[in-house]
């Protein structure tokens, strides 16, 4: 005879699968696809993973994906390890997940180009906001470890080439989980001390994982607001982390970055003769172009001796030449005049007297005697010769 079946109750019936479920499936690595990724306030992610035929609901808690270093997105084909559990208020399976790894890259590159791309698009990249090195730093601060080759390689190419130039280290944690928020500080201290003129950040080569604290988006926001230049020098030539993109000047190597801020002591020194030699030769033309505009000045300058002396022949020459016209006018007027005259004497009276000729005068009325007629006998006349004159009485007149 069939026994009759139990009667359960929905809570029950859903925490005898979730105990069968659970003890069962404790450990499985499941591949699929992520779609309707939700990551609330509380910090847990909550998405499905899917396939071409089915699909199960995820959930991965904050204690676990704060330490993927990227962040899953809808559409990212993924492998989850981690339990099925039966989330009892639904009666939904689901997938706790405890770590995820990207299918087909690695989940730090992936996280590489998550932070890179959302950086890049906030404008952190931007050449303009890039400051050029200061030319002949006085002192240069390096942030890395103090016990790496970084320092050591910094150090023989600032004692090569980089005469008089100050170096202060700020030890730094360079790998492992502290060493982003280390890095970070020490840039922040030596903005807030002011001392140095120019940053070099880094550390010498090591795989992804070892450079990974220059990757950490707390690192890049701390190079890209530093107030002094920064130069990111991080592993080998061909390592690229996102400090480097963030940093005034990238370096490929700490040694390359030394050479960078520390021009080479002959390389000044020629520098130095090029300018000294230009300064000359300037100085040259200029002193030449200035002794002609004083040699032009001093001869158009004249001392007031000399001014005198030459207002003085100018009145000499002026008073000849007023006495030369004066006497040529004074002559011209006496050649004129003894002209007249010689026409005058020409024509006066007296030059016919002097032929010996008479003029007769009336006594009456002293007037000329012309005719015989203008006279009686008996007038008394005056009779004028070129020399003297005569009184006489008529006696007989003939017409």
């Amino acid at each position: 005879m069939q026994q009759p079946l139990p009667v359960l109750s929905v809570s029950r019936l859903t925490a005898l699968l979730k105990e069968t479920v659970e003890d069962n499936f404790v450990r499985v690595l499941v591949e699929g696809e992520i779609s309707n990724f939700s990551r609330p306030a509380s910090g847990h992610y909550y998405f499905s993973l899917k396939d071409a035929r089915a699909q199960m609901r995820g959930v991965m808690f904050r204690a676990q994906n704060r330490l993927l270093p990227f962040i899953p997105e809808d559409g990212m084909q993924v492998v989850c390890a981690g339990r099925i559990s039966l989330y009892e208020p639904r009666g939904e399976l689901q997938l706790v997940v405890e770590a995820m790894e990207p299918k087909g890259v690695g989940g730090l590159q992936l996280a590489f180009e998550q932070l890179k791309a959302r950086l890049a698009e906030e404008g952190l990249f931007d050449a303009a906001r890039k400051r050029p090195l200061p030319t002949f730093p006085r002192c240069v601060g390096v942030v890395t470890s103090a016990s790496g080759a970084a320092i050591h390689d910094i150090l023989n190419v600032l004692r090569r080439r980089g005469a008089g130039v100050r170096l202060v280290l700020r030890p730094a944690l360079v790998q492992g989980a502290s060493a982003a928020a280390d890095i970070a500080a020490a840039i922040d201290e030596f903005n807030r001390h002011g001392e140095a003129d120019v940053l070099i950040v880094g550390r010498g080569g090591g795989s992804l994982e070892d450079l990974w604290a220059f990757n950490e988006e707390i690192v890049a926001r701390a190079v890209a607001g530093s107030g002094i230049p920064v130069i990111s020098a991080v592993g080998h030539e061909t390592d690229v982390t996102i400090a480097d993109f963030a940093a005034d000047l990238r370096a490929p190597t700490p040694s390359a970055a030394a050479e960078m801020v520390a021009k080479s002591r002959l390389e000044l020194e020629g520098h130095l003769d090029h300018l000294c030699l230009r300064l000359a030769a300037q100085m040259r033309a200029r002193m030449a172009f200035l002794n002609e505009r004083v040699q032009g000045l001093e001869r158009r300058l004249r001392s007031p001796a000399q001014q005198l002396k030459q207002w003085r022949d100018h009145e000499q020459l002026l008073e000849k030449r007023l006495q030369r016209a004066f006497d040529l006018a004074l002559r011209q007027r006496r050649e004129r005049l003894a002209a007249a005259a010689a026409r005058l004497d020409a024509l006066s009276p007296l030059a016919v007297l002097a032929r010996g000729y008479a003029i007769v005068f009336r006594d009456r009325d002293g007037s000329a005697v012309r005719r015989a007629a203008q006279v009686q006998i008996g007038d008394e006349v005056s009779i004028r010769l070129a020399q003297g004159r005569l009184r006489a009485k008529l006696t007989e007149v003939e017409e």
